[in-house]
């Protein structure tokens, strides 16, 4: 991620924050001006909760050069309220199994450290809700 775009970003990274449109009530993540339904540009901030179900995911055994210490690991599409679907990592106990339908939980974790400038990114994890608590 590019480090200026990463900064830009954080107010919604740390709150789930999208927007509402109040005519076709429906929200969208990452923040945007327009409604692409109805084209209603007055749309309003919103907090999307952090408790949503897996809707996929895929087990990654090559990561990329970022990412390839970590594998294997687990990327999913989360819906959350409102219909705001993510793609994020999801944490998991090693030998435990993702089923599609679980219950899940979105955490705010470090992601990587970017670049030479040693900049840590933070981002949203999934942890399924039988796992540790958002605290941990």
């Amino acid at each position: 991620m590019i480090t200026a775009r990463y900064h830009r970003e954080i107010p919604q990274r740390y709150r789930l924050e999208a927007v509402e449109c109040p005519t076709c009530k429906r929200a969208y993540m990452p923040v945007r001006r327009i409604c692409p339904i109805c084209k209603g540009t007055s749309l309003r901030p919103t907090t999307i909760g952090r408790e949503g179900t897996l809707k996929t995911f895929t087990i990654v055994h090559v990561g990329a050069d970022t990412f390839s210490h970590e594998t294997p690991y687990a990327v999913g599409i989360v819906e959350l309220e409102k219909g705001v679907q993510l793609t994020m990592q999801v944490d998991r106990a090693p030998g435990s199994d993702l089923a599609i339908g679980q219950k899940v939980h979105v955490v705010f974790r470090r992601i990587r450290t970017d670049g030479k400038a040693g900049i840590i990114c933070y981002g949203y994890k999934a942890v399924p809700s039988s796992g540790p608590s958002p605290t941990s």
